[in-house]
């Protein structure tokens, strides 16, 4: 295993950097990496990004917004949240493996004293309260699992600069983003900060990798990541996308995560769609609009359709029932 040393805040060149390492650094095995954004909403690959957050609050506050290569929901970073990145070879594309990539967490929590448990399909939480969300992503034969962890967040401005939608807050029942969400320096006995435990999860790493070394990025790397932050992740197309024209405007939620489609029908055929959400997936769910255009717009239809393609490719622990129902009824 490599790590790579990433002092920047800059969520745009962090999520560069975490990509160029997750698709061009392929010769490695495994690659981790920890860093800190300057306050930043960091949305899912297929999120719709005005619908997920507060537009006149993240303007006024100068917050970042940054679209992440994996799915899921949208999360909240400040400079007192850590993220950390694990890439990994894994060949396996049945299943995303949540459990396993957050034992370094666990286990460094309970090094400080608290006991942190995995729970739902993504999150690790203390006394029931979520401290870290996780997703995750696939390419080129790698996995790449990243979380972010609430060390000492302002939670005010967390809940300011999310619009959670009510169906989300009703699955959890719960009232509020703040009634399900903790610091992890509340629980902490030894007050410590930010860097201190940084260092403690990487020493953790260190410890239980023997073969883990520094990999330092060269001043040519450094430009190609760069470039990709320019090209991608503070591009406004690539962040906000292309609103879309429809006549019709589905939402439903499961367990495994959020469906909401925009479709454009025209005499009971599908014109055009556009799919959205927190699920998880491992193929880009585009492949299923284009499959889904000129279709009839009717349950068997679509159905019959979205049976030639393997479903948890792109809509991870849901069946063909499941997203067929949130495109049509």
């Amino acid at each position: 295993m490599k790590y790579i040393v990433n002092n920047s805040n800059d969520a745009p060149f962090n999520s560069a950097l975490e990509s160029y390492a997750f698709l061009e650094l392929t010769d490695i095995d495994e690659i981790f990496i920890l860093w800190i954004n300057t306050p930043t909403i960091y949305i899912g690959k297929y999120q719709n990004a005005i619908e997920e957050i507060n537009m006149e609050f993240v303007k006024e506050n100068n917050i970042k917004v940054v679209r992440r290569l994996s799915g899921g929901g949208a999360v909240y970073h400040d400079l007192n949240n850590l993220n950390y990145t694990i890439i990994s070879a894994k060949k396996d594309e049945n299943s995303f493996d949540f459990k396993t990539f957050s034992k370094p967490i666990i286990e460094t929590l309970a090094k400080l004293g608290i006991k942190a448990e995995f729970t739902g399909r993504n999150d690790i939480v203390i006394d029931g309260r979520k401290i870290c969300g996780n997703a995750q992503a696939y390419a080129k034969g790698r996995m790449m699992h990243h979380g972010c962890l609430l060390f000492d967040v302002d939670l005010t401005v967390l809940e300011k600069a999310l619009k959670v939608s009510k169906d989300k807050i009703e699955s959890k029942g719960v009232k509020s983003v703040r009634s399900r969400v903790a610091n992890i320096v509340d629980f902490l006995e030894e007050k410590i900060d930010i860097i201190k435990f940084k260092n403690l999860l990487l020493e953790y790493m260190i410890e239980n990798n023997s073969d883990m070394q520094e990999y330092v990025l060269s001043d040519k790397e450094i430009e190609k990541i760069n470039l990709i932050k320019k090209d991608k992740f503070d591009n406004w197309d690539w962040t906000y996308g292309k609103s879309p024209n429809y006549t019709i405007h589905r939402s439903n939620r499961y367990p495994a995560g959020k469906i909401e489609i925009y479709a454009d029908v025209s005499e009971s055929i599908i014109k055009n769609i556009k799919i959205y959400g927190d699920f998880f997936a491992f193929k880009d769910i585009e492949e299923v609009e284009n499959i889904l255009k000129n279709v009839k717009y009717d349950y068997n239809s679509i159905y019959t359709v979205l049976e030639n393609i393997n479903i948890n490719d792109y809509f991870s622990r849901m069946n063909i029932d499941e997203v067929t129902k949130a495109i049509v009824e």
